[in-house]
């Protein structure tokens, strides 16, 4: 089975959603995945594809590969949408009127908006990480797909949650009939926390806490955010065979992708991307 699973590397710069890459049952097709840090313009400590605009990077790198990652995927960059992310847990609908938002210039952004979803062809949402966990939604009976920014203070917020509640209440989904993703991000492994954090995941509705959270000493724990969303999603309805989760560890994975905590700041951003094409 491949580390990459439920991800398959496509090329050296994209992990496409392995289920997920074919016509979906409502009449399109989903574009899914997540960028890694090769095959773009980007100087170091940008090197290579680096998707943010907001890192003080050459922006005309950055359009240029923001422009590489639509052409692999067939699309025009100009129909895609980006978001200000401010690590909490406001999720945005996104229609027609908000084409183009953020991907040529940062200020255009959807302003303070960590989830995004729609229900409308040929529109492609993003959001930027470089740890944090990027959670994929889809509603093959509803049509609908959507992607969320959950870092640890979008995590306790819940927003992973609150996509799924915010499709039941405004969109008439069924919980039982969505899927989820959890793409790469920071592991346990690799990522410590005091007990402020881990004061806030004690708060949430998780089933399996010694699953998320493992001490290490006083006040410092190792902390396994996939794991929190996962349960989170469980929580919300999802059954637990939609939920799929990558192993990957953007910190462990040097090759593969920028890391905030890793690289101490300074550096580039990977891209989750998700679309319902017209076929």
């Amino acid at each position: 089975m491949s580390t990459y699973k439920p991800f398959r590397l496509d090329a050296p710069s994209l992990l496409l959603i392995e289920d997920w890459d074919q016509p979906a049952e409502a009449g399109g097709a989903i574009t899914a995945g997540f960028t890694t840090k090769n095959g773009g313009e980007s100087k170091p400590p940008f090197q290579s594809l680096n998707t943010g605009l907001h890192v003080q990077d050459d922006e005309r790198h950055v359009e240029k590969n923001r422009k590489k990652i639509a052409g692999f995927l067939q699309t025009d960059l100009r129909n895609w949408v980006f978001a200000d992310q401010t690590h909490e847990d406001r999720i945005q609908k996104v229609t027609r009127e908000h084409e183009g938002r953020g991907a040529f210039q940062y200020d255009t952004a959807l302003e303070a908006t960590d989830g995004l979803y729609t229900n409308e062809k040929n529109l492609f949402l993003a959001l930027c990480f470089a740890d944090c966990v990027p959670v994929y939604f889809y509603d093959p009976v509803r049509s609908l797909v959507g992607v969320a920014h959950a870092g640890w203070k979008g995590t306790v917020k819940g927003i992973a949650g609150k996509m799924v509640e915010t499709w039941v209440t405004r969109e008439g989904s069924n919980p039982g009939d969505i899927q989820a993703v959890i793409g790469p991000s920071i592991g346990a492994c690799c990522y410590t926390v005091d007990d402020r954090v881990i004061n806030k995941v004690k708060q949430l509705p998780l089933q399996e806490e010694d699953k998320a959270f493992l001490p290490i000493k006083e006040g410092e724990f190792r902390l396994e955010l996939k794991e929190v969303n996962r349960q989170l999603l469980r929580h919300a309805g999802i059954p637990d065979a939609q939920i799929k989760v990558s192993s990957l560890c953007t910190s462990c994975e040097r090759s593969l992708f920028f890391s905030h905590r890793r690289d101490r700041g300074k550096t580039g951003r990977m891209m989750s991307f998700i679309g319902l094409k017209e076929v």
